[in-house]
């Protein structure tokens, strides 16, 4: 029997453990694609944590190759791969990921689930009261970690290959834009409201460019050039639940973008400069300071501190005209009501589509399915009447 290898120090040394003569500790394996790998340490110990994280990894690969892991494995793995998403995608992946450790789905293992179970937990979701946008999240997480199994040859078929609409009803709703009527009410109770009013010009200018408010918030005093009357969108400003500041690119490459100031968004501009708080210090954000938008804590405003000025706003229009009822208002209602502003103006669609910073002129397409009746009527009655008026002029012609 031959005589197990020892340390300097007379401890047995594992299988695949050595000591080199530097007295540096290394250990050898195979890895799941059958090439040899070393790892080191200067302490044996450390050198056997390390050891067990590899075995930990080497009975993951193996049990993910033979599709033996969970749903909630599965996701874990997917999403550790997600590298450089934005703060928003993160939080979508975790809502999702906590969402499925609940669920008993989440334990089976992806090699046993076929499409009717997929089916079935998104029914199941359903009947517990999970809305359709709610349902399009999951699925918008879940299926691409499954595909990726499918991709690698872990499993036959992606079970959430299929039309969400089939197992659930889409009952979420449709953004309405407000009307120029309902326009008028909110923007004229804002501006004569004592406690509101102060937020006026900051609703005129969402209102009248269609910028995302993230983009708002993110505006500095730079990016606005009041000679040549146009804003720049180029970035947008978050703030994550810990407090942690931060600016990131638009959410589109076509995000970047200038937008016209109107005569009204040049006065609110100038009312927001000249209105803005003076700080002792400037806050700077990646390299961003000067935001023109700036809270009582001297620090720049965010799309919270926004959805809620038109919140509490709201809940005091709700108790004082209880007669003329209005749509929940939001900094995103506003920018859909921009959107079919400009549309039924007549903007052609590939202008809207840089204005509103669309990478997909699709989406800026489905701004049309608003149009309402009196609209309709309006633009065939006046191409009824331009060929009504046309007619004698083509008779004079021919005659």
């Amino acid at each position: 029997m031959s005589e197990k290898r020892k340390d300097n120090k007379g401890r047995i040394l594992r299988t695949g453990e050595s000591q080199r003569k530097d007295l540096i500790y290394q250990y050898r394996y195979t890895d799941i694609r059958g090439k040899r790998q070393t790892v080191y340490s200067s302490d044996l110990k450390e050198l056997r944590e390390k050891e067990k994280e590899i075995q930990k990894q080497l009975d993951e690969g193996i049990d993910y190759a033979a599709g033996k892991v969970t749903v909630i494995a599965l996701l874990e793995r997917y999403i550790s791969l997600k590298q450089g998403v934005r703060y928003n995608t993160k939080v979508g992946y975790n809502f999702v990921l906590n969402l499925v450790k609940k669920e008993d789905f989440g334990n089976q293992q992806i090699r046993d689930i076929k499409v009717s179970d997929a089916q079935q937990w998104v029914m199941k979701l359903h009947q517990d009261g999970k809305g359709y946008s709610t349902l399009t999240s999951v699925r918008g997480v879940v299926k691409p970690a499954f595909q990726m199994s499918y991709n690698e040859d872990v499993i036959r078929r992606n079970p959430f290959d299929f039309k969400l609409t089939d197992v659930v009803p889409n009952d979420s709703q449709k953004r309405i834009a407000m009307t120029d009527e309902q326009q008028k009410l909110w923007m004229d109770f804002i501006r004569e409201d004592k406690t509101y009013c102060k937020y006026f010009d900051e609703f005129v200018v969402l209102l009248q460019t269609g910028m995302r408010v993230s983009e708002f918030c993110g505006l500095t005093k730079s990016d606005l050039d009041f000679e040549k009357r146009r804003i720049r969108v180029d970035h947008q400003l978050v703030r994550e639940r810990g407090g942690k500041y931060y600016v990131e690119k638009t959410k589109t490459e076509s995000g970047c973008r200038f937008i016209p100031m109107t005569d009204e968004v040049y006065q609110s501009l100038l009312n927001i400069l000249a209105n803005r708080r003076k700080v002792k210090t400037e806050m700077i954000v990646d390299g961003y300071s000067k935001f023109i938008l700036i809270d009582k804590d001297e620090h720049p405003k965010v799309a919270l501190h926004i959805e809620n000025e038109m919140r509490w706003a709201m809940k005091k229009y709700k108790k004082l005209h209880i007669e003329q009822p209005l749509p929940n208002i939001t900094p995103h209602g506003f920018r859909h009501t921009f959107c079919t502003n400009m549309a039924n103006a007549g903007m052609d669609v590939k202008t809207l589509q840089y204005l509103m910073g669309h990478s997909d002129v699709g989406v800026t397409l489905n701004i049309y399915t608003h149009a309402s009746y009196d609209r309709a009527a309006e633009q065939m009655a006046k191409i009824v009447d331009f060929k009504q008026a046309d007619k004698p002029e083509q008779r004079r012609k021919s005659g």
